[in-house]
């Protein structure tokens, strides 16, 4: 699944894609788990437009007025957070665009069906390729088919031919580092640290062990100072993910807050290619084989989340 992210990015890149919507000067993603993320991915890659992401049942009350772009993305179709905020921007009547595996939703303006029959967050590259798409379609943002085809190869690259590629080379050595720990994995503000909750989200679901993620240089003004020796800190272990374009004081930064952190620093993993979405690729895929890795060296199956699901049904029964 991993290795078939870079085919998912060329269906992105290649797909047909028609939006019936008035350009919009803000937009609100509204997805939850391994869609949700495709929201953030957005906001991370075009930092000039305004691009919110809503991981809940209702939309901002400022929605009312400032009339943005809704885009509801629901791998399933069926995600009740994700449906409930996309009736309340009915209601209010806001321009509506989806992206699902199951077919419209409704009778929003503009719909994306992306190929069904995996997890959500194995879906990567159809979902956050597809929104970029879709977001394109309705002359929000620019064109991101050079960069998905960017992110493309890259995803290749590192994986190789049979997940003996650098990327991999590197993932097994971070998984052997990891191995016994709490990872914790830090980015800087934009790409690196969508990335960095992308790892944490990856390491909970494929290795079913509990992961934290954290974005420099919030984490230099709260979380550095509450290491203070205890034996539970020392079971964790810190990867810093790295971009070229972060702030030059924020490398600074990275440097100190390994100095400074009780849990060793383990690891660092750069960014790969040049446009945004590719370095972000790039980090996200050494992320996802870490993740698998892990999982291997636990004896896991990296596919179930039979919690997860347990806890939708128990929702659905109590609707």
């Amino acid at each position: 699944m991993i290795k078939g992210l870079s085919a998912q990015l060329a269906w992105a890149r290649d797909a047909v894609v028609e939006a019936r919507v008035v350009a919009a000067d803000e937009v609100l993603v509204c997805g939850m788990g391994g869609s949700g993320i495709s929201g953030d991915v957005a906001a991370a890659v075009n930092p000039g437009t305004r691009i919110g992401v809503v991981k809940d049942y209702r939309l901002p009350a400022w929605a009312a007025s400032a009339r943005p772009l809704v885009a509801v993305v629901t791998y399933s179709g069926a995600t009740e957070e994700s449906l409930s905020a996309l009736a309340e921007a009915r209601s209010l009547g806001l321009d509506v665009v989806s992206l699902s595996s199951s077919g419209p939703l409704g009778d929003e303006q503009g719909h994306l069906s992306v190929p069904g029959g995996l997890q959500p967050r194995a879906a990567f590259g159809y979902l956050a390729g597809g929104l970029l798409r879709l977001l394109h379609g309705a002359g929000v943002i620019a064109d991101p088919r050079p960069g998905i085809e960017e992110a493309g190869g890259v995803v290749d690259l590192l994986c190789g031919a049979d997940l003996d590629g650098p990327g991999a080379e590197l993932a097994a050595d971070l998984a052997t580092a990891l191995d016994g720990r709490i990872p914790l994995v830090y980015g800087s503000a934009g790409l690196s640290g969508v990335a960095a909750y992308r790892w944490k989200t990856q390491v909970n679901e494929n290795a079913k062990t509990p992961a934290f993620a954290g974005v420099l240089p919030e984490v230099d003004h709260n979380e550095l100072a509450g290491w203070r020796g205890s034996d539970q800190e020392r079971r964790l272990a810190i990867v810093h993910l790295r971009d070229r374009e972060e702030d030059p004081r924020v490398d600074r930064r990275f440097q100190l807050t390994k100095e400074l952190s009780l849990p060793p620093t383990v690891g660092q993993v750069w960014s790969q290619g040049t446009e945004a979405l590719a370095r972000l690729f790039s980090l996200t895929t050494v992320g996802d084989l870490t993740s698998l890795f892990l999982a291997e060296g636990a004896d896991v199956d990296p596919v179930e989340v039979e919690v997860l699901t347990r806890l939708k049904h128990r929702m659905q029964e109590d609707a």
